[in-house]
């Protein structure tokens, strides 16, 4: 199978990485220098290539259509819903470089009507979609754990399969096309409530005095215990705000929950608190850094230095 990846950002560069040496894969990137590192961490020919097995390794490319051209199934992690249509669709897209019985799994973030919207336009080319976003930060990501979430019809779904559990501990179908979109934003509704409650309850620990590594070995085995709560407390602790991913990225997200919601009539209160606070955030500067930087947002207020 002749594979190809878009997208060699935070995630998508530890993805490629992971099916690089399964597989070999075709990449493509707009900075040149992240194909070229990729290039030279899994060279081609490298890997799991032996006897029938299929060569391995990365193979850069020069634009979205050659990628498109030379590849059966593409993957795309890209950063915004817009971006993935336009890679998808738009003029020079993969839709017009694919060959018919193909197909493109989408695991960047997007929005479930813009999931739907392209995976009608590929189907008139014969070519298969499914969206399959990830949790599981960049740890997740470079140690192949990831948490996929699936939408797409089943026989799509168990044709690539095999492909997505290079990259993921769990890999579940959730539904039709768009459900893998759905999923993730209550992933990231969710995760984004932890960041601010644990943000908020640490500068009231901190402004009662207490040691905050303490704090944070006293509650990890109760119920407060989250993947969540450990990444964002050893940031904290560490003062390491340095992202996988980041306040404007969360609050791009937050912002597709939000419009889903107010389209479904589904109130979303927790979520519009939340968005606000990233707001803040993202209007004080901090939006490149890592989500556990909101905790600065209390102690500037509280003048804890």
């Amino acid at each position: 199978m002749k594979v190809g990846f878009i997208g060699l950002g935070v995630m998508g560069g530890h993805m490629a990485r992971h099916l690089a040496g399964r597989y070999g894969v075709t990449v493509f990137d707009v900075d040149a220098a992240k194909i070229a590192t990729l290039e030279a961490a899994v060279p081609a020919g490298d890997g799991a290539s032996s006897g029938t097995r299929p060569p391995t390794g990365a193979r850069g490319a020069a634009s979205v259509a050659a990628v498109g051209a030379a590849c059966e199934l593409v993957l795309l992690s890209l950063p915004s819903s817009e971006i993935v249509e336009r890679v998808v669709t738009g003029d020079g897209g993969l839709v017009s470089h694919m060959a018919s019985g193909g197909a493109v799994i989408d695991m960047s973030t997007t929005e479930p009507l813009v999931s739907k919207r392209i995976a009608a336009t590929l189907a008139e080319r014969g070519i298969g979609f499914l969206d399959a976003p990830v949790s599981g930060g960049e740890g997740g990501a470079q140690a192949a754990k990831l948490s996929i979430m699936v939408g797409g019809p089943a026989e799509f779904f168990d044709r690539y399969q095999p492909v997505l559990e290079v990259l993921g501990a769990s890999v579940v179908r959730v539904g039709e096309v768009g459900a893998g979109g759905v999923a993730k934003l209550v992933n990231n509704m969710i995760v984004g409530a932890e960041f601010a409650v644990i943000a908020e309850s640490f500068a009231l620990g901190r402004k009662m005095g207490l040691d905050l590594e303490q704090l944070y070995q006293a509650i990890r085995g109760g119920w407060a215990a989250s993947a969540v709560l450990d990444v964002a407390a050893s940031g904290i602790i560490a003062r390491d705000f340095t992202p996988g991913g980041s306040v404007d990225l969360h609050f791009k997200d937050l912002g597709y929950a939000l419009k889903l919601a107010r389209n479904e009539n589904v109130p979303t209160p927790m979520t519009a608190v939340v968005d606000e606070i990233f707001k803040v955030a993202r209007a004080s500067g901090r939006g490149a850094q890592a989500q556990q930087v909101i905790i600065e947002l209390w102690e500037d207020l509280l003048g804890l230095e």
